[in-house]
């Protein structure tokens, strides 16, 4: 550990550092977006082994072999977004004096290793098969890998954030009422996105082919059920609950006087991504699932995450501020 002197930890603002946590927030919707066009496309595999691609860092032909150059390029991004959170927590742990921030910036390492570890594995064992989701062990991994993509887009999220100017000058003192709506909504969107992670890995986007009931003659229930069926059917469930819960939660932030203009605008994007969300599960079904409009379904829902998330961190701001020092 560096000697304590050589340290010069502030909680002010720090333009630079602000600016780079902000870059390494937005990074990480890239990485979705190529994360999610290479499963659309089903290249998720074009190299069989992890981590180089075909044994190195720049693959013969991956330039103009669209599977190879889809998943070569999220391997790439990954390592980049890698650099950026251990750069990151590097820079808050010389630099800034609230502990939580840094034990924040910590957890976000902690992440993108997991991250990259599951998606190796996601590689290495997509030959094992898991008879009784009938999909593969690599598949599974694929899941849990969508997950933590967007816990670390939350993260990332939270950090930039907080070393916002905003963030260190503007109390923002909103009730109670907007913190338990927003953390409700953070945990429906949260379960409905690994839903998703599970409808698109284990096959099972157009298991219902009808949309919006769930059989040609307009029934509410499927005619025949299976686990595929089952799957879309909750997913499909689960986005009635969210849309009542995000009207809820920026009607809250409407509501209360103390929300600043920012906040108020969030929530009127957040209702916006939701009606966009909506149309776009839609079209994945009308369109026999277009990569361009799936990979579209996947990067709105991490941002719809993300903007309840930030607007839920932000009702929280006041709190995490008060934390006794180290």
């Amino acid at each position: 550990m560096a000697p304590t002197s050589l340290l010069h930890r502030t909680a002010g603002h720090k333009p630079a550092l602000a600016l780079f946590s902000a870059l390494a927030a937005a990074w990480v919707f890239l990485l979705v977006a190529l994360g999610a066009f290479t499963t659309s496309i089903g290249a998720g595999m074009a190299f069989p082994d992890w981590p180089l691609s075909n044994g190195s860092l720049n693959p013969s032909g991956w330039l103009t072999d669209l599977s190879m150059f889809a998943e070569h390029s999220h391997r790439l991004s990954a390592g980049m977004m890698t650099a950026l959170t251990i750069i990151l927590a590097a820079w808050l742990w010389r630099t800034e004096a609230r502990a939580w921030l840094r034990r924040l910036s910590y957890f976000a390492v902690g992440l993108v290793v997991a991250q990259a570890v599951v998606g190796g594995l996601r590689v290495l064992y997509d030959s094992v098969e898991v008879r009784v989701v009938d999909t593969s062990l690599g598949q599974l991994f694929a899941m849990l890998h969508a997950c933590l993509a967007q816990a670390m887009a939350c993260a990332l999220i939270a950090i930039a954030a907080s070393c916002s100017g905003a963030w260190i000058t503007r109390p923002l003192p909103v009730g109670r009422r907007v913190r338990r709506a927003g953390v409700a909504c953070c945990v429906l969107l949260f379960a409905q996105l690994g839903v998703g992670a599970v409808v698109r890995h284990s096959f099972a986007g157009l298991a219902i082919p009808t949309f919006p009931w769930s059989t040609p003659g307009g029934g509410l229930l499927p005619g025949e059920w299976s686990f595929r069926v089952g799957i879309q059917f909750a997913h499909r469930a689960m986005a009635c609950v969210l849309a009542a819960a995000v009207l809820g939660f920026a009607l809250a932030v409407w509501r209360d006087r103390a929300a600043p203009i920012a906040m108020r605008a969030g929530a009127s994007v957040l209702v916006g991504l939701l009606a966009l969300q909506i149309l776009l599960g839609a079209a994945i079904v009308l369109t026999l699932r277009s990569a361009s409009t799936t990979t579209g379904h996947v990067l709105v829902g991490a941002v719809t995450l993300a903007t309840a998330f930030w607007l839920t961190w932000l009702a929280h701001r006041d709190a995490m501020e008060r934390a006794p020092a180290p």
